[in-house]
């Protein structure tokens, strides 16, 4: 969307009148887009003098286009600067300059990939580096406008902290995101502006932002390629069985959207009956064949790791933008998406945001915004108070929506070697419900309690040296204290000598991946929408058993853990309501970790009925 549009020589004017501000703020305004803050304001009149200043240079072409505040289509996105002409001759190239603008005073690095901290909104905050951000926007317009893949649109991004010095951004960690999308700081106005003089020769009246702006939205063919060639030749995304059913409905139900019809396909499925591996081939296929579709998850980790491996690295690439957090489409336009795949749809919420004050409701707009929504549910693994995934939730909406409902079920069990049973029996022993397998008796999979955390640890630490896809989770129930303090231990039982971290805060949601993570352990938010090929559980004092009734305690929980916000107070106003969902969140917490593992589990409790109980429900009742 086209905000602010002006040749260079007109913008240059409106900054030294001291009115710019106010033109992008009509400019937004004419557009339905509202007003800003005081403090995006003051952004607007501080950096744009500075780039007025840059482009105040007679070899930049007083008709360059400028365009300032570009929204880009099917994002809530804003380019702060694009500046377009024509290269050099004899091909002059339509070329396009992006340039991110950041008022920032100092920065510094961390150890993550593309982010870095710097002082925002009252503290220091760890953000992307600017670099990676103008450079993903680039890559946005190249993967999924038409006009700048059909003019092939040179897209040279780059970004400028005028106010800044911070030399280590541009240092070796950062190098790979500084090379696609130089960064300029206080001292390189001279810089900038010799690297714009070099990619604008000729301007061109600002023309090519209105193509752009008025381009087909569609993703590229090198993108689809790209994600084609590496899903078939990873077999752990070969549809199986009833995958493909599904897989085929999903597609024929994408297709007849086109036509006006707006279509919801609800597909439930238990752990490991493949949802998510559904989810990334469609994904694929719908790219492959030109349709604007994402990914979308309300837990980050399984987007985290399926970007990752269909990316090839673990560096963050333009993959990522086909993989969005279920709060990204408060403001989207009807129908933006010929697709959204909803992974994961149980654990869509109301509210988005941090302080979850955006949005009316996650369902509503994830319909709102597709002309097709698939949503891969399984009500048994909603584990927060703020979880509304339910069905009939989805159908109410859909209806609401004027949509058409189809509904689909995976039923075939690849996880737990395959058994129907084990998942049966650990619902009868986490006495979820009631089933006929009371016992682990002829059931094919590796369920064992262990007298320690240190036996749990070595057990895992073993299998684990097979192909790196063993791990430790428990329930939320420690402290992070390893995110403050790198050097404590949140997990203690000094009594076995053992002592663990939950997963390090610099692999994010990663950790899953990384070798040396065997160490450190998981927890629901980390884990869940993944499998492991074992999984050891450590089962906190939220859950034990006493005579035979397995009882939960949701104040057991950590304070750290979100997934009980709101317990105490609903518990003050209605404390049997509080209970009964808080034992509903906590059984499903240990249902979901202890089925993570596609050919074992291994249990410890530090509650010794606890264990004994377990142990017991694994071998038939003795002869009378």
């Amino acid at each position: 969307m086209l905000v602010y549009t002006a040749v260079k020589r007109e913008f240059v004017e409106h900054v030294k009148r001291n009115e710019i501000d106010e033109r992008i703020l009509e400019g937004m305004r004419a557009r339905g887009r509202g007003g800003v803050s005081r403090s995006e304001l003051r952004s607007w009149r501080g950096s744009l003098l500075y780039m007025s200043n840059v482009l105040d240079d007679p070899y930049i072409p007083d008709d360059a286009g400028v365009a300032l505040e570009f929204t880009i289509p099917q994002t809530s996105k804003r380019i702060d600067l694009i500046l377009t002409g024509e290269g050099r001759a004899p091909e002059r190239r339509p070329t396009a300059v992006i340039v991110e603008l950041k008022q920032w005073e100092s920065a510094a690095c961390t150890a993550k990939d593309g982010v870095v901290a710097t002082y925002l909104g009252g503290g220091v905050r760890e953000v992307a580096h600017p670099s990676y951000q103008a450079w993903t926007y680039a890559a946005l317009l190249e993967d999924y406008n038409e006009t700048v893949q059909e003019e092939g649109v040179e897209l040279r991004p780059c970004a400028y902290l005028h106010n800044c010095d911070a030399e280590e951004l541009r240092g070796p960690f950062y190098r790979e995101h500084v090379e696609r999308a130089p960064l300029f700081l206080r001292q390189d106005q001279e810089v900038l502006q010799r690297f714009i003089r070099r990619y604008v020769k000729n301007g061109d009246a600002g023309e090519l932002m209105y193509r752009i702006d008025q381009g087909r939205i569609r993703p590229s063919k090198a993108l689809a390629d790209h994600l084609s060639g590496l899903l078939c030749g990873n077999r752990e995304f070969h549809l199986i069985d009833d995958q493909k059913l599904v897989y085929e409905t999903a597609l024929a139900a994408a297709e007849e959207a086109q036509a006006g019809q707006k279509q919801v396909y609800i597909v439930e499925g238990g752990p490991g009956t493949g949802k998510s591996v559904v989810a990334v081939n469609l994904l694929v296929e719908l790219t492959n064949r030109g349709r604007v579709a994402q990914y979308v998850t309300r837990n980050a980790a399984p987007r985290d790791v399926y970007a990752a491996k269909l990316a090839g690295t673990l560096r963050k690439t333009r993959i990522n933008n086909l993989f969005k957090g279920s709060g990204a489409y408060v403001d989207t336009e009807e129908n933006a998406f010929d697709a959204l795949i909803v992974d994961e749809a149980h654990r869509l919420n109301e509210r988005s945001g941090m302080f979850r004050n955006q949005g009316e409701n996650q369902i509503k707009e994830i319909i709102h915004a597709a002309r097709a929504a698939v949503f891969f549910i399984d009500e048994s693994q909603r584990v927060t108070l703020h979880d509304i995934g339910r069905v009939a939730e989805i159908e109410r909406l859909a209806a609401a929506a004027g949509a058409c409902v189809t509904r689909g079920e995976l039923a075939s069990q690849f996880r737990c070697n395959g058994s129907d049973g084990y998942l049966a029996w650990l619902d009868h022993a986490l006495q979820v419900r009631e089933t006929a397998n009371t016992d682990l008796n002829g059931v094919d999979y590796d369920f064992r309690v262990v007298g320690s955390p240190t036996e749990l640890r070595e057990l895992i630490e073993d299998v684990n040296l097979a192909n790196n896809r063993s791990r430790m989770v428990a329930g939320y129930c420690w402290d992070w204290r390893s995110k403050k303090e790198p050097e404590a231990f949140d997990i203690e039982f000094p009594e076995h000598g053992f002592a663990a971290q939950w997963n390090l805060a610099e692999d994010g949601h990663l950790w899953i991946l990384k070798p040396d993570s065997v160490e450190q352990v998981g927890c629901i938010h980390t884990c869940q929408g993944l499998e492991l090929d074992h999984v050891g559980v450590i089962i906190g004092p939220d859950l034990l058993v006493r005579d035979g009734e397995v009882v939960t305690d949701g104040f057991a929980r950590s304070r750290h853990d979100r997934t009980m916000h709101g317990f105490k107070t609903l518990h003050r106003r209605d404390p049997a309501a509080a209970r009964a969902a808080a034992d509903e969140i906590i059984k499903n917490t240990y249902r979901t970790l202890m089925t993570r593992g596609t050919k074992g589990c291994f249990v410890w409790s530090p509650d010794a009925e606890t264990r004994a109980y377990f142990a017991a429900a694994t071998r038939p009742p003795a002869a009378p």
